[in-house]
């Protein structure tokens, strides 16, 4: 899985991480077992503070998708996510989504208001 945040973007960067857990999970890239690397060791790949990692890592497990222990690290447990579902119709219209949007001029803060606004419904 490779890892990366966008400092510029108005998602916070743990949130970033936790999101693209899930996308992982749902494209069957993550499963249970896996292992997900130390807070320290990602935290310095991708060049922010290790609370941002940890932070991130509690997230998931609230949300019962990690397994936290000392020693062991973070492991991808039992029954998380819904991996391996086909993403194909909602990538395609996540893309048309995203075109009609530029075609309308509206930055993407804005389309991302939308979005989640449209979620929430």
């Amino acid at each position: 899985m490779l890892w990366t945040v966008d400092p510029a973007a108005e998602e916070p960067l743990y949130a970033q991480l936790v999101a693209q857990v899930h996308l992982a999970l749902a494209r069957g890239e993550l499963g249970p077992g896996d292992r997900l690397p130390a807070a320290r060791e990602l935290a310095a790949s991708l060049e922010v503070n290790v609370h941002t990692v940890l932070h991130a890592y509690q997230q998931l497990r609230d949300d019962g998708v990690l397994e936290l222990r000392r020693g062991r690290g973070a492991v991808v447990v039992q029954g998380a996510g819904t991996a391996g579902r086909d993403l194909t119709a909602v990538e395609r219209a996540l893309a048309a989504f995203v075109d009609a949007a530029r075609g309308a001029g509206l930055p993407p803060e804005a389309t991302t208001t939308l979005l989640k606004e449209a979620l929430k419904g």
